[in-house]
């Protein structure tokens, strides 16, 4: 056979290292602005209480609503029509008495506009199609910072028969689409501070001081410095403080995380992260399961005899004391796959895994953190 050139062994030579590099696992790195939120920059939450009219008769019930009765009426004279001798001939179903509820993004101006939830405060039954009434929004200092008014939408879906009906979503909350204009802007001066921090979403100290190393590679060291497991503190000096968090939101870095086994015993739910580890310990998982079947049969007379007919009992017992399980080994400082499979191999189902979490915490055994919730 002809050997392969020299020319041949040099190209591969060349290429091994970009094949290699290729088939390695790549670093889970993700952006300094996905972990991180500068501080400062926050929404704010607004409220406010309004009606919704134009109902299909789904409204509260003015008897029962006095809120509403008081409501309307309050403003059908602010419009100049007198209803308050007649207030107790309303009975109106077609109003609503709703609350208003949205967040104030960072940085809105006036005249920009946000979404709003609406959500019915008495007794109505669908604010599908109505239309929300003029609402100032206030915030916890007591000032209006937008106003909202618009047509709901719900996605709901409700329908009533004689002896059935079909309900789908929840027809008594429901949002406007740019339902609300803001009216005054919270003042926050960002390119006036050179001293800024980024608070970590996922307190992690380890995580913290990769994100500054990481912005001092790029920006400059001394520019920042973890302070706490949450806190990076960024001094900017004289650069351009838009400009380097521009920079700095782009910088991937790769995040640490606590070993922790969270459970949520209501659902069932178990959540593992990556770095959870177990001591060697030995599992073994059965239950005793009793099931009985009865199936009784009916037993009837021949003809023309004197006999009755007569019910005759019949009963199965079955009895499963799981005696095919085993007790299984799991060696000392396994990883996340390994438990896992584990468990998986003894057939332990999540409630069961539930259990078995908890009496290994309990054992020593398992290196994490334990919440149930």
């Amino acid at each position: 056979m002809p050997r392969p050139s020299t020319a041949l062994f040099t190209a591969l030579l060349l290429l091994a290292p970009v094949w290699f590099a290729a088939l390695a696992p790549a670093a889970a790195q993700v952006r300094i602005k996905d972990i991180a939120d500068v501080e400062g920059i926050r929404e704010n939450q607004l409220i406010g209480y309004g009606l919704v009219v134009g109902l299909s008769g789904t409204g509260d019930k003015l008897n029962n609503a006095v809120f509403t009765r008081e409501s309307l009426i309050g403003m059908l004279e602010r419009l100049g029509v007198n209803t308050r001798d007649q207030a107790a001939s309303l009975d109106t179903k077609n109003v609503a008495a709703v609350m208003v509820t949205t967040n104030l993004p960072a940085f809105a101006r006036t005249g920009s506009r946000i979404d709003i939830a609406v959500s019915a405060l008495g007794d109505a039954k669908d604010l599908t199609g109505g239309t929300l009434l003029v609402t100032p929004l206030l915030s916890a200092d007591g000032e209006v910072y937008a106003v909202a008014q618009g047509t709901v939408a719900t996605g709901a879906i409700v329908a009533h028969g004689a002896a059935a009906s079909v309900s789908r979503g929840v027809p008594t909350s429901g949002r406007v689409a740019n339902g609300a204009t803001v009216e005054r802007e919270i003042g926050y001066q960002l390119a006036a501070h050179s001293a800024l921090r980024l608070d970590l979403r996922n307190p992690d100290l380890t995580t913290a001081r990769r994100m500054a190393e990481a912005i001092n590679r790029a920006v400059g060291y001394g520019t920042a410095q973890a302070t706490d497991p949450r806190t990076v503190a960024l001094e900017l000096g004289g650069h351009d403080v838009i400009d380097s968090l521009d920079r700095i939101e782009d910088l991937r870095v790769e995040p640490d995380s606590p070993a922790i086994v969270v459970i949520d015993e209501a659902s069932g739910t178990i959540v593992m992260g990556a770095n959870v580890r177990v001591s060697t310990v030995g599992i073994a998982q059965g239950n005793l399961t009793v099931r009985v079947t009865e199936t009784p049969m009916v037993s009837q007379p021949g003809p023309l005899s004197n006999g009755s007919t007569a019910t005759v009992p019949r009963t199965n017992i079955q009895v499963d004391d799981s005696h095919d399980n085993r007790l299984g080994i799991l060696r000392g400082n396994v990883t996340l796959r390994d438990l896992v499979a584990g468990l998986n191999a003894l057939g332990v189902g999540p409630r069961d895994m539930i259990t078995i979490l908890q009496s290994i915490k309990a054992a020593g055994a398992l290196q994490a953190e334990l919440r149930v919730r």
